[in-house]
């Protein structure tokens, strides 16, 4: 079968840096305590354990500051071969970063925005430009902050547990991380669909997309599960559009229940959040992954000086009644000078490699 096919070569591959199928296993089913996120090698192989189950292993500035350089080490050491990144809990992988926070302290002007953004999307440069094999376990939940650590590995390894999405435009974000480069490379539309509508990608799917490149089945599910339903994946042709206006009157025309429910769930999100993933996705396509980056802290800045973003957390994450009142509240309001000057260069605050 094409499971057991994906799960050989998936063996093959791990057997050809000394056999470390053993310990992934390990890896998949031990937990760890006290410290955010453990490095530690094992045999020859460099291994991040993102510890924070409780929060999902939501991605913060300590646990940024305590990655990077050791991946930076690990690059260089002789006696390293590849890195892993994994989570703890059994639920996760990395559900996203720390929003929370950063809407806690951009309210009174504190400078976590500002610091956060820039060296979270240092490391996930440094992730996409490592020299060494760097395989993710994305078992579990990867959204947001987890997708910026995994997507830009070489090898993504996800299983029938993994649920990936990027829900960004719920609140008032966009999908970040170097969405704006990945993105637009899957195939067709699917890129575009994935980055406005926040739709979750579930087990064997996520290979199917293009955003894992292998599948497995994690080493404690019961042997007696049904296999994965038939895929939901289908060209996204009502996405083809010069505007997201269009996408929206394509849905609207096509009147089919999968078309009704996108359109639905595009008419909950920050309008203004939208145009800029619009355009985000459009430009992304042709740019280097680091000039992806160089925009997308642009983006960030921009969503920090506007309201969309601190509504959405508060909708979603504080009072929780998920009924967000944007400003402004519908796509026509959103003029493109005000999407434009988004993308605006930052002068002396750009980021920089």
């Amino acid at each position: 079968t094409s499971a057991r096919l994906l799960t050989t070569q998936i063996r093959i591959f791990l057997s050809e840096f000394g056999g470390y199928l053993k310990a992934i296993r390990w890896f998949l089913m031990s937990s760890h305590v006290e410290a955010e996120v453990l490095l530690e090698k094992v045999g020859r192989a460099g291994v991040i354990t993102m510890n924070r189950p409780k929060v999902l292993n939501a991605l913060n500035l300590n646990m940024i500051r305590q990655i990077y350089p050791q991946l930076k080490k690990w690059e260089s050491d002789s006696e390293t071969d590849f890195v892993m990144i994994k989570g703890t809990g059994g639920k996760a992988f990395c559900a996203g970063g720390d929003v929370r926070a950063i809407a806690e302290d951009g309210k009174v002007g504190g400078p976590l925005p500002v610091v956060l953004f820039k060296e979270e999307y240092i490391l996930n440069n440094a992730i996409g430009t490592y020299k060494k094999p760097y395989v993710a376990i994305i078992d579990g939940i990867t959204m947001g902050g987890g997708v910026g650590l995994s997507v830009h590995g070489r090898f993504r390894v996800a299983t029938e547990k993994t649920l990936f999405a990027m829900p960004e435009t719920a609140i008032g974000l966009f999908p970040d991380v170097g969405g704006g480069y990945f993105l637009p490379r899957l195939r067709g539309k699917l890129g575009l669909f994935l980055a406005l509508t926040g739709f979750r990608l579930k087990g064997r799917d996520v290979q199917r997309a293009g955003v894992a490149t292998h599948f497995v089945e994690s080493f404690n599910r019961p042997s007696d599960l049904t296999p994965d339903p038939v895929s939901p994946l289908r060209p996204f042709r009502l996405f083809s559009s010069s505007s997201v206006e269009g996408i929206i009157q394509n849905l609207k025309a096509d009147g089919s229940d999968f078309a009704k429910k996108q359109a639905e769930t595009l008419a909950r999100m920050s309008p203004t959040s939208l145009k800029i993933t619009f355009k985000q996705i459009q430009l992304g396509a042709t740019l280097s992954l680091q000039d992806v980056f160089v925009m997308e802290y642009r983006l960030s800045q921009a969503c920090m000086r506007g309201s969309d973003f601190y509504e959405g957390i508060r909708a979603v994450l504080v009072d929780k009644d998920h009924s967000p009142k944007w400003n402004p509240s519908t796509l026509e309001e959103v003029s493109d000078q005000s999407v434009d000057q988004c993308f605006d260069p930052l002068g002396e605050k750009d980021l920089k490699f």
